[in-house]
């Protein structure tokens, strides 16, 4: 059960650092950048609410529960490396 977790939480983070470099360089908008890690770290708190509510609920092998895990450590680790990556490229 662990390692779909670890599995979609790494994928889920390298989606949002690679988004977040692209943004970041495309850009001029100052936040655009972090949305996606927003959005994540939502979608994350909504399917860790909702896992205890839901019964058994499993989505290629990870409950919701799973799933919020994975999404809020994405979004934290992606937020993380964009917001570095911020300071470095606009400095």
């Amino acid at each position: 059960m662990v390692q779909p977790v670890l599995t979609i939480g790494a994928v889920l983070a390298v989606i949002l650092v690679v988004l977040g470099f692209v943004l970041l360089k495309g850009s001029k908008s100052q936040y655009l950048p972090y949305y996606p890690g927003a959005v994540i770290f939502g979608s994350g708190l909504v399917f860790v609410v909702l896992a205890p509510m839901v019964e058994r609920m499993f989505i290629m092998d990870a409950s919701l529960g799973g799933w919020g895990i994975a999404c809020l450590f994405a979004a934290g680790i992606g937020l993380m490396v964009t917001a570095v990556n911020d300071v470095f490229v606009r400095t």
